[in-house]
């Protein structure tokens, strides 16, 4: 069975929101991020993603262990950065469809952290907000039958990819399939069914978002449990997917050195010849003279050559 939801006019205007500005993030190359820019936005996600669990660790810390420095912080909190590491780093080798992809991820996310890793829950679980159930996850009995029931949606249904995406996550959350972990891998399936479709979603840290709105996260969690819907999540990650976008769109001249557009550009780009154009192109806020000044930084750092002067001036990236 289809997931039940309602299309309503927010959602329509955030898939259009979003749409416009996964084009413009195609346009700029920014789905082929640089390797500094990479790093930092898979620091975030880990981090993000594990703080809303109640990891205490700092975005230094975790970069520090990404970089295998010695941290001290608790043993628990660093082994779930280091599994964290190892899932994300492996995103792409899992299948969104797949209970099989689905356990194994698990398996490697709680490794060391619960006894059963890699397994649906055996036992009846609830979520409490101090004494109040706020939800009731279903029996284990009819795990395997609706675990199936939502890979199968994810396989055939023609839903929209970011509504089918915003699905997974809450029905993951509804259906609660492990004792631990369901909350990071909600998050991190909903991740893998959006890089179906858009790369960009490998490296967009839209976790630091949920966890900046962490509570109205929970709160909307428990509407739509309370509506049998989950149209109201489905509003709240469209949202939350948008002003990442856009944090995406402005961060590279927001915060580039020069040094960073020229690392960056000679990363992303596929041509070996280009004009200043192609650099502004890229870098749209930026002034030609900056762009002017920043070709000439390459240039007498040996990064690129200039061919031709003035109007007629090209470059080539030295290999």
């Amino acid at each position: 069975m289809k997931p039940p939801y309602d299309i309503n006019n927010d959602i329509l205007n955030l898939i259009a929101s979003i749409s416009e500005k996964i084009g413009e993030v195609n346009a700029a190359h920014l789905h082929k991020p640089s390797p500094e820019l990479r790093k930092l936005n898979r620091v975030k996600t880990i981090r993000a993603s594990l703080a809303i669990e109640g990891n205490s660790l700092s975005e230094e810390q975790v970069t520090a262990i990404i970089d295998n420095k010695r941290v001290l912080g608790p043993k628990k909190d660093i082994v779930e950065v280091l599994n964290a590491m190892e899932v994300y780093e492996k995103v792409r080798e899992f299948k969104p469809d797949s209970l099989d992809s689905f356990l194994e991820a698990h398996a490697i996310l709680m490794e060391g952290l619960v006894e059963q890793t890699g397994q649906l829950r055996t036992k009846s679980v609830g979520i409490f907000k101090g004494t109040k159930v706020t939800h009731l996850a279903p029996p284990p009995g009819n795990l395997h039958h609706l675990m199936s029931e939502l890979f199968k949606y994810i396989r055939i249904s023609d839903d929209h990819p970011l509504i089918k995406s915003c699905v997974t996550h809450y029905e993951i959350e509804f259906i609660h399939p492990f004792i631990d972990g369901n909350g990071r891998m909600g998050r991190l399936w909903q991740t893998l069914v959006l890089l179906q479709s858009y790369p960009i979603f490998e490296f967009l840290p839209f976790e630091t978002l949920i966890k900046s709105r962490q509570q109205e996260y929970y709160e909307v969690l428990e509407h739509c449990d309370r509506s049998g819907k989950s149209t109201r999540f489905i509003e709240f990650s469209l949202d939350i997917i948008n002003a990442s976008l856009e944090d995406l769109l402005g961060y590279q001249n927001r915060t580039m050195t020069t040094e960073q557009r020229i690392e960056y550009f000679i990363d992303m780009t596929d041509k070996d010849r280009f004009s200043r154009k192609d650099y502004l192109d890229v870098f749209k806020d930026i002034s030609t003279a900056t762009a002017s000044r920043d070709l000439k930084y390459a240039v007498e750092n040996e990064l690129i050559n200039k061919v031709g002067d003035k109007r007629t001036a090209y470059y080539l990236i030295l290999k």
